[in-house]
């Protein structure tokens, strides 16, 4: 069974840093489709950014909205996928899911019904 369990989440000042982890255990990402999303209240579940290998090459996905001040990674010798998040704005205040996607699927790499697994979340609060 796949466990996913965020940490890193806080509060932050606009235009501070902070770094998100997923530990995964019961999976190994490595090649396989990883994302983080986010959900901010009132707000449906929105796809922030993906990884995904294969064949030796790594693709990339990112929202526009985080596009130049996020970057996802993953360690694979610690089965872990990181975000770091830059340039953090309030409107990046929600709270932040990892998520695998284990098998094959046909949704965008951003879009929650690509994912079949969930960590239980950690909350970015970004103050102006």
């Amino acid at each position: 069974q796949v466990q996913l369990v965020e940490s890193g989440g806080g509060s932050v000042q606009a235009g501070g840093s902070l770094r998100l982890s997923c530990a995964a255990s019961g999976y190994t990402p490595s090649g396989n489709l990883m994302g983080w999303f986010r959900q901010a209240p009132g707000k449906e579940r929105e796809g922030v950014a993906a990884i995904y290998t294969s064949s030796g090459d790594t693709y990339y996905y990112y929202d526009d909205s985080v596009e130049g001040r996020f970057t996802i990674s993953r360690d694979n010798a610690k089965n872990t996928l990181c975000l770091q998040m830059n340039s953090l704005r309030p409107d990046d205040t929600a709270i932040y899911y990892c998520a695998a996607a284990v098998g094959p699927g046909s949704y965008s790499p951003l879009s929650s019904y690509r994912y079949n697994s969930w960590g239980q979340g950690t909350r970015v609060t970004v103050s102006s």
